[in-house]
């Protein structure tokens, strides 16, 4: 792997070729001694003076060897290591801070192909590591170290049971049960496939699971929230009430109605916002949301007299922007979610239980829950082989989005983005009909082609 290390969302990249287990050894390795530097610590489940580290994964092949190289890169820093097992993302967040751990690893690459694989790390309290601490690890990668033998190693032992923490604070969370609810679950061949159907069943929704058989190859293979067609087509068949799809790593959902509709992240947040206001508990009547969250999202939330703070995509921005307005509902339109009161993290099981408890509490679908917005037809195009730096410059570029802004009115909204890692323009238009957005769309790529080459 060639450049930073570490993307959007911890090291990610082909395991065996771009991650491989004398990398994750030396991340582990860098990692303990950045973040278990801290002194003298004790905690619920080591002594003092040894610094503890929770790893969890999920369930593709190759977790099974870039666990191992993480517990003994971490190990033989002299960390304590609780092996926590196949489990979501915001488990091991949550049980990084339950169990007063130093720090926490989380070997997943999300909603990518089995081949793929990535290690993310959480400092002591569950949270995702800013951009210096990561820049931090990077730099002491090949820094020379003295190792400890005897006595100062660090013990490893397995914590699998430590699951039901972790899903017992899930429903301790819940402002009322799930009675009656009959729920499919596609679990991605993920790391829920044990916890998400437990969790709904405790809670007393009567669950149906599919995407629920990992054999270490099969994550994310047409199933999951990045592939919602065998979910639908279930939900309708079997007459349920409503379907919820997580990830490969369970940080994220989506939800489909019991019509087959799909419930994207922006919607469920309105439902979820409405219903903490009617509570009184969400947090100065805000909701943060990224750029991309579509323009009916802002409109559904302004009529209820809610507000929106709006960030740079990505789930660490929403939480940075969360953190510090004191806000405690935010997310993304893929279906990441943070509920700050409850998680330090997006937390897929987390928002499809509440997402499920206002529909048993109000005793409406959630098809009628999400009416509540009208999502405006959205187009994205992406031109490739473009000067970014030129699309943030030309005037022509900037004329031509504020023709069609004037064009759109308060109906509609334009927002040209370059990406973050590919020399590429993102084009995005909302629009009151889909020909209208797709017609302003396809001129504004053809602008930025002509201009930015």
């Amino acid at each position: 792997m060639t450049g930073r290390l570490f993307g959007t969302d911890g090291v990610r990249g082909v395991a065996g070729r771009d991650l491989t287990a004398e990398l994750a050894m030396d991340l582990s390795v860098a990692a303990a001694h950045v973040l278990g530097d801290a002194g003298a610590f004790e905690s619920s489940v080591g002594r003092r003076g040894r610094p503890v580290a929770v790893v969890g994964r999920d369930p593709r092949a190759s977790g099974e060897f870039l666990e191992a190289a993480v517990v003994a890169g971490l190990a033989s820093s002299g960390v304590d290591v609780l092996r926590l097992g196949v489990l979501p993302t915001p488990a091991v967040a949550y049980l990084t801070s339950a169990l007063g751990a130093d720090l926490g690893v989380m070997i997943s690459a999300s909603h990518n192909p089995a081949p793929d694989n990535g290690i993310k790390f959480f400092a002591r309290g569950g949270y995702k590591l800013p951009d210096e601490v990561e820049n931090d690890i990077e730099q002491r990668l090949d820094e020379k170290w003295i190792r400890p033998v005897g006595a100062a190693v660090g013990r490893v032992r397995d914590a699998y049971g430590e699951a039901d923490r972790y899903v017992s604070h899930l429903l301790e969370t819940l402002p009322g049960r799930l009675d009656g609810l009959r729920v499919i679950v596609d679990c991605a061949h993920g790391a829920a496939h044990m916890v998400a159907p437990e969790a709904l069943l405790r809670a007393g929704a009567v669950v149906e699971t599919i995407g629920a058989a990992p054999d270490g190859l099969n994550i994310n293979e047409g199933v999951g929230s990045t592939h919602l067609d065998a979910l639908r087509a279930a939900v309708v068949e079997r007459g349920a009430d409503a379907g919820i799809a997580y990830d490969g790593d369970a940080d994220r959902c989506l939800a489909v109605t019991a019509s087959g509709e799909v419930i994207d992240g922006d919607q469920i947040m309105v439902v979820l916002a409405l219903a903490m206001h009617s509570a009184g508990t969400l947090a100065q009547d805000t909701v943060v949301a990224t750029i991309m969250s579509n323009l009916g999202f802002k409109q559904a939330l302004t009529k209820a007299g809610l507000q929106m703070v709006e960030t740079a995509v990505g789930d660490r921005y929403v939480l940075s922007a969360m953190k510090a307005g004191g806000y405690n509902l935010g997310g993304e339109q893929s279906g990441h979610v943070v509920m700050l009161d409850h998680a330090t993290t997006g937390d897929g099981l987390l928002t499809s239980l509440h997402l499920l408890a206002e529909v048993a509490r109000s005793g409406r679908s959630l098809a009628e829950l999400a009416s509540v917005m009208t999502r405006l037809p959205q187009v994205l195009v992406n031109v490739r082989d473009v000067s970014k730096a030129k699309a943030a410059t030309s005037q022509e570029l900037a004329a031509a989005v504020a023709d069609a802004e004037r064009a759109l009115g308060d109906g509609g909204r334009v927002l040209i983005r370059p990406s973050g890692t590919e020399p590429m323009v993102r084009v995005m238009v909302e629009a009151e009909s889909q020909d209208e957005a797709e017609t302003i769309a396809a001129k504004l790529a053809e602008v930025v082609r002509t201009t930015c080459a």
